[in-house]
């Protein structure tokens, strides 16, 4: 997975392409704990992710928590495979999705 980072602002956008699973959630886990601090909202474009595990989601989760206190977070550009595992898991009704 290539996480693409940048900062306009306060607004922190990372841009993932490939897949999040259980071997490259920690890379995503990392670049969220280092780069959240100095961030007032998060966005995060899916447009170039092709799949997403549950050890995905728990990252998705635990980032959506820690900017609910902030300026929020929003996922923009799912495709078909990402937005069903989203409905699916309820995700759909908790994450803002653009």
């Amino acid at each position: 997975m290539t996480i693409n980072k940048q900062q306009n602002g306060g607004v922190l956008t990372l841009a993932l392409e490939g897949r999040l699973d259980t071997v490259t959630a920690p890379e995503l886990e990392a670049e969220l704990q280092k780069s959240m601090e100095a961030a007032d909202s998060l966005v995060l474009d899916f447009s170039k992710l092709d799949y997403i595990s549950s050890a995905g989601l728990r990252v998705l989760l635990s980032a959506h928590k820690a900017m609910s206190v902030k300026g929020g977070m929003k996922v923009t550009h799912v495709n078909e495979i990402v937005a069903e595992v989203f409905d699916v898991t309820g995700f759909a009704d908790i994450l803002t999705i653009e």
